[in-house]
């Protein structure tokens, strides 16, 4: 009996995993240059006990880095990188972390930031946009103030496992590496989120019923082995 109970508590963890991944990619349906995430399952079977009983895990949470549609906007300080190419910006830990959102902004200090994160220019160092200038941002991703340029974006391609950090932030996982690339970036245009509401939906009707398949599944068990309990006792 107690076997079964652990088979089943697996997949319920599993499927509420699951649960919190899809969730998350609904309520960022919308948020400009979000990757859904996409869980990955993984079947094991126990190094000791019954070898014909298998148990579920969630084995990492995967990053789709398909880019998603695009919204024409117009702005110059709006930038889509090409190519799948993400911009750089520092992290919170002094290294740095990247985002396909391209909404700049330039801040206080004249930073120019995106999310509240400075960007970073291809020499690691930030963008400032000198006082009360009128800036810009051309195809090759130099960054012009009042015509002069102040610096160009560093732009990377992210490969392997990609980890999320915050708000469209990702990051190179353990098995994962970015690398610095040239790309040519559209002015005017922003990436939205690549996280279809509609899939989104039917993917979490899918795994709630998964997750309460596998609840009454731990009843059941339960239920038996308080059973199995009154008849030893009673013997």
């Amino acid at each position: 009996m107690a076997d079964g109970l652990y088979v089943s508590m697996s997949g319920a963890a599993a499927r509420a995993a699951q649960l919190e991944s899809v969730a998350d990619n609904l309520a960022n349906s919308e948020t400009t240059g979000y990757l859904a995430s996409r869980p990955a399952f993984e079947s094991f079977l126990p190094e000791e006990g019954a070898g014909q009983l298998g148990y579920t895990a969630v084995v990492g949470g995967g990053v789709d880095l398909r880019p998603g549609a695009t919204m024409v906007t117009g702005l110059p300080t709006d930038v889509l990188p090409d190519s799948g190419a993400f911009l750089a910006v520092a992290s919170g830990d002094g290294g740095m972390a990247f985002t396909r959102n391209g909404r700049l902004v330039a801040d206080s200090a004249g930073r120019v930031s995106v999310l509240g994160r400075t960007v970073l220019g291809i020499d690691g160092q930030p963008l400032i946009i000198p006082e009360a200038s009128s800036w810009s941002v051309d195809g090759q991703g130099t960054v012009l103030a009042n015509g002069q340029e102040v610096g160009r974006l560093a732009l990377f391609q992210l490969s392997g496992e990609v980890e999320r950090r915050g708000e469209a932030l990702y990051a190179p996982g353990p098995r994962g590496q970015a690398t610095a690339v040239e790309a040519t970036v559209r002015t005017g245009e922003l990436m939205l989120s690549n996280a279809n509401p509609l899939e989104s939906a039917v993917q979490m009707i899918s795994a709630q019923r998964h997750f309460d398949t596998s609840m009454q599944a731990v009843q059941t068990y339960r239920r038996l082995d308080e059973r199995a309990n009154e008849l030893g006792r009673t013997r």
